[in-house]
C-alpha cells in the first residue's frame, strides 16, 4: 500500500511539473528571446551568449531607438493603472460596505443593477462608453474614469461583508464611531486580503488593458506600453529582440507586487475559493 501511495505521490508530482513549466513556458521564453543575440532570436531556446542589447535599444543607449517613447509609455502605463486600481478599490469598499451594512430606501434595486450589469460583456459597452467620454479623449482621465468602477470588485466587496458579523459595526457605532469612522478604522483593516487581491486584479486588468486605449488614446504621447508594443512590432518586425524586452518590462511590475503582496493575495485566493 506504501508503494502505491508513494507510486501515485510520484506521478501527481511529475504531473504538477509539467503543468507548472507548461504555464510558465511562454514567460520564460519571452525573457530568454529578450537576452538572445538579435541574429539568434525566435532561432534557439538555448541561451548561450545573453546580451542586453535589447535593453539598452529600449534605453537608447544601444543603436538609435526613441529611448523617449518607450520611457514615456511606461510612464503612462503607471499614470493610469495605479489611480484605476485605488479608485476601484475604493469603490468597491464603499459600495460593498453600504450595501450589506446600511439601511437605506433602494438597497434591493442597486443590488439587482449590479447583478444586471454583469450580463453584459465588456465590448458592447465600448461605444456607449466612447461617446460619453469622447471630450476627454487623448486625456489621462479619458483613459481612467471608465475602468476604475468594477462591478466585479464590488460584489467581492459584497461578498466579504456577509461574512462579518453585524454586531461588530454595530458596537463601533455604540462607541461613536461614523459610518466614514468604521470604514476606516474597521472595514479597511478587516478587508486587508480582499483589497489586495482586488487591487492587484485590478492593476493587472488596466495594465493590460489595449481594445479601449488604442480607442480613446490615439496619441503617441498618450500610449501605454501595451498599445506600443502591440503599434511597434510590425514596424520592428525585424528586430524582435527589442519587441520580447518590451514585453518583459511590461510583466515586471505584475510580478513585483504579487512578490510583495503574496500573503493577503494568498488569502484573497482562499477566501474566494470557500
Amino acid at each position: 500500500m506504501k508503494k502505491r501511495s508513494a507510486a501515485k505521490t510520484g506521478i501527481l508530482i511529475v504531473i504538477t511539473a509539467f503543468f507548472l513549466v507548461f504555464s510558465l513556458f511562454p514567460l520564460l521564453y519571452m525573457i530568454i528571446q529578450s537576452l538572445m543575440p538579435w541574429d539568434q532570436v525566435d532561432k534557439s531556446v538555448v541561451l548561450l551568449q545573453p546580451t542586453l542589447r535589447s535593453y539598452q535599444y529600449l534605453i537608447g543607449t544601444g543603436d538609435t531607438a526613441d529611448a523617449l517613447m518607450w520611457i514615456r509609455s511606461l510612464i503612462n502605463s503607471i499614470i493610469v493603472s495605479l489611480p484605476t486600481a485605488v479608485v476601484s478599490v475604493l469603490v468597491g469598499l464603499c459600495v460593498g460596505y453600504s450595501v450589506t451594512k446600511l439601511q437605506f430606501k433602494g438597497k434591493k434595486l442597486i443590488y439587482q443593477s449590479l447583478l444586471f450589469q454583469m450580463f453584459f460583456p465588456i465590448v458592447i459597452l465600448l461605444v456607449p462608453r466612447y461617446i460619453l467620454i469622447k471630450p476627454l479623449a487623448n486625456h489621462y482621465m479619458g483613459m481612467i474614469l471608465p475602468l476604475c468602477i468594477s462591478t466585479w470588485a464590488i460584489f467581492m466587496y459584497i461578498n466579504y461583508f456577509t461574512t462579518l458579523p453585524n454586531e461588530i459595526f454595530e458596537a463601533a457605532k455604540i462607541d461613536g464611531l461614523g459610518e466614514l469612522g468604521i470604514i476606516l478604522k474597521i472595514a479597511v483593516p478587516m478587508t486587508k486580503s480582499v483589497t489586495t487581491i482586488v487591487f492587484l486584479s485590478m492593476f493587472m486588468t488596466r495594465w493590460n488593458e489595449l481594445m479601449w486605449d488604442m480607442l480613446v488614446a490615439p496619441d503617441i504621447k498618450m500610449q501605454t506600453l501595451n498599445v506600443l508594443i502591440s503599434t511597434q512590432f510590425r514596424a520592428m518586425g525585424n528586430f524582435p529582440g527589442p519587441m520580447y524586452a518590451a514585453s518583459v518590462l511590461l510583466t515586471m511590475p505584475i510580478i513585483v507586487l504579487f512578490l510583495f503582496a503574496s500573503k493577503y493575495f494568498k488569502e484573497g485566493i482562499s477566501f474566494m475559493l470557500k
